[in-house]
């Protein structure tokens, strides 16, 4: 019985995947980004460029990587763009993620944000983003990686495994919620 409802709810999840960018014209505080793949930060500087938002937060960044480099992926980015970047560099999960957005977020007195983010991975990002930050508006904004087939994800054994895993970590998302006593 319980293989039967995990299957059922994967369809479900694997069903439910944003297939669009939700109000794509609506302007936000702030942009914040999810490392993990790179459609996903240049769509964040891509949105800070075109003004659909005051700053951008690039969360979980790994150690070594500089604002100049960031920079150099968008050539187009008005140098004062630069001052209203910040990289994070402490979150090393989803969680840790929505609660370094969470900081950005009451150091600003921002109430808005745009969630940049793989869209197999948005209903975990959407599930830890709200936890953290209840009373802040979250527009999720999808991105769709290349090689990654969402709306056929049966056909491609890669594409199946990474939606399954999603899937998982999702759940256990959601069953982590009530012991992790809140975010920090």
């Amino acid at each position: 019985m319980l293989m039967i409802l995990l299957g059922v709810g994967f369809l479900w999840f694997a069903a439910a995947l944003p297939d669009s960018v939700e109000a794509p014209e609506r302007r936000t505080d702030a942009i914040v980004v999810l490392t993990g793949g790179s459609e996903r930060v240049a769509e964040g500087l891509r949105l800070l460029a075109e003004g659909q938002g005051d700053y951008l937060l690039i969360t979980g960044v790994y150690r070594e990587v500089t604002l100049p480099e960031i920079l150099a992926m968008a050539p187009d980015l008005p140098e004062e763009a630069a001052g209203r970047i910040e990289l994070g560099y402490a979150a090393d999960d989803t969680y840790g993620n929505a609660a370094e957005a969470a900081d950005f977020m009451a150091r600003r007195k921002l109430a808005t944000l745009r969630l940049v983010t793989a869209a197999y991975h948005m209903p975990r990002s959407l599930l830890e983003f709200r936890r953290a930050l209840p009373e802040v508006e979250i527009v999720a904004h999808p991105v769709f990686p290349r090689g990654l087939d969402q709306q056929q994800w049966w056909t491609d054994g890669d594409s199946a495994a990474v939606l399954l895993g999603e899937y998982l970590k999702y759940l256990f998302a959601v069953a982590a919620g009530p012991f992790r006593g809140g975010h920090p």
